[in-house]
């Protein structure tokens, strides 16, 4: 059956997403500095639920204090956060979507200067300021991927994706040219995978069939090779645990940067995965009903908006509506920003995008 916009999509967790859209994970930089939730995050998520989006994802939400990426960032380390996303959750659920949390480290990426000391990464790296993990902190580490699971579960979320993408910690991990450990976590891929399925493994044994569980990924850049991201997707697929991959592909539309692997399109090495019960979603670029279209008759089970998402928080409604639907055009101003939900912190951040925010 084709795969349409505005069709349902059930996970093997036995949660319904109502239609293909999931709002992306997004940096806004607009929470308290202790992690707990800001009035202009509850707005601006909320305001994507209300717009159709099936899935509302939180942006990247650490679960180290260590692990804060960027100021104003939302937190799941700590009981002190519950209280915000208890409310944020029960809100988005109300609306009929789904409430996913991404569990979040930024490793080397955390800066000092928001952190107070040097970040950590799986070696040591001079560019970075970075120390290397103990093993005993690897554990910790872990362990509190896991702990961030079992409190979002509390605070009425549906489901959590793991943030393994973008060069963040648990990237730093796979990618052989970042982790030059030469322990259980370290060297060959599995070793280097290690870290990721014992995080995915301990959230579904202590969270249960019934909450879902995604894994966000991306091949290319921080040293990621395209095969070794598709043997991680193939075997989590394989092993079971998981109910959505997250596929960051920076572009769905380009080809591989690496020349071997040029004879198809980036989103085509994907598309020709067995991904069995696991629903799959790509990011990248999608910012039409016409890309839309394209992404699901390609046989992509859900679609990742971001760009699009700020601009109209209800895209799927307009999508679904008239599937020629297009964005409006840029520069927008701060005052169009505002009016769909962004609050000042998010719009300053918008400004380092290039002619995103009128001057």
């Amino acid at each position: 059956m084709k795969n349409t916009p505005e069709t349902a999509l059930e996970f093997n967790c036995g949660a319904t997403m109502k239609n293909r859209f999931m709002l992306a994970p997004m940096t806004n930089t607009q929470s308290h500095e202790d992690g707990t939730l800001s009035d202009d995050e509850y707005n601006w998520l909320v305001m994507r639920a209300k717009g159709q989006f099936g899935l509302t994802m939180t942006c990247a939400s650490h679960v180290q204090f260590i692990g804060k990426g960027f100021p104003g960032q939302l937190g799941i380390y700590d009981d002190q956060h519950i209280e915000g996303h208890t409310r944020l959750a029960a809100a988005i659920k109300a609306q009929g979507s789904l409430a996913i949390i991404q569990l979040h480290h930024a490793g080397m990426r955390s800066p000092k200067e928001i952190i107070g000391t040097s970040p950590v990464c799986p070696s040591e790296s001079e560019k970075h300021g970075a120390r290397a993990l103990t093993l005993d902190e690897i554990y910790q580490l872990r362990d509190d991927f896991i702990t961030a699971a079992i409190r979002a579960q509390k605070c009425g979320y549906d489901g959590v994706e793991v943030h393994g993408a973008h060069g963040y910690i648990l990237t730093q991990f796979l990618s052989s040219k970042i982790n030059k450990r030469t322990d259980k976590y370290g060297g060959n891929l599995n070793n280097r995978a290690r870290l990721l399925f014992e995080i995915v493994n301990g959230i579904r044994k202590a969270c249960g069939s019934q909450f879902a569980l995604g894994v966000r990924l991306s091949p290319e850049r921080f040293g990621m090779q395209l095969e070794e991201i598709k043997a991680i997707c193939v075997r989590l697929v394989e092993e079971g645990q998981i109910d959505f991959l997250d596929i960051s592909l920076w572009n769905v539309f380009k080809d591989p940067e690496e020349e071997a692997h040029q004879e198809k399109s980036l989103l085509q090495h994907f598309v020709e995965l067995d991904f069995k019960n696991v629903k799959w979603t790509v990011a990248g670029n999608i910012r039409t009903g016409h890309d839309v279209d394209k992404v699901l008759e390609a046989g992509v089970d859900f679609v990742s908006i971001g760009r699009s998402a700020i601009l109209h928080h209800d895209f799927p409604a307009q999508v679904i509506h008239n599937p020629n639907f297009t964005p409006t055009e840029l520069p927008v101003s701060e005052a169009y920003l505002k009016s769909e939900g962004l609050g000042d912190a998010f719009i300053t951040y918008m400004k380092r995008w290039d002619g995103f925010v009128a001057s």
